[in-house]
């Protein structure tokens, strides 16, 4: 396979997986995919924010979040985020810290 074609099927593997965290399974919380997967739709944004950046392209936190969410925070939160239990956000801090802030 060559380079532009590999490209071309990673791009459209993580659209599909945009589509699936975004439209098809809104039910599923960020929290939830921390705890379990050590990423969610936030990293993702990030990811993409990184990409962006070392491309050239200035991205901040937000912008990339509305890009990747295809609203702001405020709305998705409004929308889909739902309480999470003391538990849960327990669990979340030690996720995010083994996963995201110790990989900066």
């Amino acid at each position: 396979m060559d380079q532009q074609t590999e490209i071309e099927i990673q791009a459209a593997a993580f659209r599909r997986l945009q589509q699936h965290l975004m439209q098809d399974r809104t039910d599923v919380q960020n929290i939830d995919l921390m705890n379990m997967a050590g990423f969610c739709r936030n990293c993702l944004a990030r990811w993409y924010q990184e990409a962006a950046n070392a491309k050239g392209i200035e991205m901040g936190k937000e912008e990339a979040r509305e890009i990747y969410y295809g609203m702001t925070m405020a709305e998705w939160k409004a929308k889909y985020q739902t309480e999470a239990s003391a538990e849960k956000q327990a669990a979340f801090e030690v996720a995010f810290k083994e996963n995201v802030t110790d990989k900066g």
